[in-house]
């Protein structure tokens, strides 16, 4: 597709977005946030061992 038939098409688009009613999905949104929340936490878990593990390295080395 040649330049100005791709601008167009995206012009196109991006005016259906601006102007369109748009309703979120805030059922789906909360899914997503929450399933985020919980990666979070089980990452911090999992590094807090490691941590645990350099402070008895450590104290060793004293």
């Amino acid at each position: 597709m040649g330049r100005g038939r791709q601008k167009a098409k995206q012009t196109k688009v991006a005016r259906e977005l601006k102007y369109s009613i748009y309703e979120p999905n805030y059922k789906a949104l909360e899914q997503e946030l929450t399933s985020a929340q919980r990666h979070e936490h089980a990452d911090e878990d999992q590094y807090a061992s490691w941590a645990d593990d350099e402070d008895d390295e450590s104290e060793d080395d004293d």
